[in-house]
């Protein structure tokens, strides 16, 4: 693959996702931190009117229109909407992106810690999720390959690479000392890796690493007038990336049953009981642990 040479920070795609938000305001006053030679650094506040109203967004998620039919269509054109189009002009445009990797920073109310989330498996991914556990052993690699990167509708799917930085748990509009340094410490050995990647310096990486990826999603039980008829298992609660067997409850009902764990392998949940999934009654994710050969 040829050199990265135009990088993009992005924080506040969600506006109640404070860490990323923050680190912005910082790197802004000290762009030192985020610059390095082989390559041109931008930083971009992407839904600053979520911010101002301290919401996830204004009119629906920005982090789910920048599909290329969706940023073609004048007629979308609600604040989220239009701001994808900006957005998408000023880093892409999609498909012939001036950018050439997008680092988007976000908040997780689910216990997933200092995570990284990959769109593709292809070397420089590879690589970098090698460099990063190396350089980071607690930072957790979920890989979301099972959907082509021209189908995925995020930000940073604009450019040819884009890698989501997902920290938890955090509440929504709110800061831990914690967690934004899980963010800061990991966005910077996302830069340094491209730097050592640019110029030819990586230095050994292991053979294999442990990684998550990503099989399905599981909805909250509903009755027949849309009512929640249960929550997530305290078994499972806060326990992202922990395995689950089959025949193990992870659903507690209401009327004092429960759900158990369906599936034919063993599944590690992650984005367990986000906050912000509610509205589409998402319980959390499941995964497979893998050894992720790195090339």
């Amino acid at each position: 693959m040829a050199n990265i040479n135009k990088v993009a920070i992005v924080g506040g795609t969600h506006g109640n996702e404070y860490s990323g938000i923050y680190l912005l305001r910082q790197w802004q006053k000290h762009a030192e931190s985020v610059n390095r030679p082989s390559f041109d650094t931008t930083l971009l506040m992407a839904n600053p009117h979520a911010y101002e109203n301290n919401t996830r967004y204004v009119d629906s998620d920005l982090n789910r229109q920048f599909l290329l039919h969706l940023l073609q269509d004048e007629g979308l054109n609600n604040t989220e909407q239009r701001l994808a189009k900006q957005i998408n002009q000023q880093l892409g445009p999609r498909g012939q992106a001036s950018t050439d990797l997008i680092i988007d920073l976000h908040n997780t109310t689910s216990n997933m810690g200092p995570s990284l989330i990959l769109l593709q498996s292809d070397e420089f991914n590879l690589r970098m999720a090698g460099y990063l556990k190396m350089q980071m052993p607690e930072a957790v690699i979920v890989m979301e390959v099972d959907v082509p990167l021209e189908k995925q509708p995020y930000l940073c799917a604009i450019a040819q690479q884009g890698v989501i930085v997902e920290i938890g748990p955090q509440p929504q509009s709110v800061l831990r000392h914690d967690v934004l340094d899980w963010m800061q410490t990991m966005t910077m050995h996302l830069l340094d890796y491209v730097e050592l990647y640019n110029t030819h310096s990586l230095p050994d990486l292991p053979d294999v690493i442990e990684a998550f990826t990503y099989t399905e999603t599981l909805k909250l039980p509903e009755d027949e007038h849309g009512e929640r008829l249960g929550m997530v298992h305290r078994n499972v609660q806060d326990r992202d990336f922990q395995p689950v067997q089959p025949g193990e409850p992870i659903i507690a009902l209401f009327d004092g049953g429960e759900i158990c764990w369906h599936g034919d392998y063993e599944a590690y949940p992650h984005f367990i009981n986000e906050a912000a999934y509610y509205d589409n009654n998402l319980a959390m994710s499941m995964a497979k642990k893998i050894s992720l050969p790195i090339p």
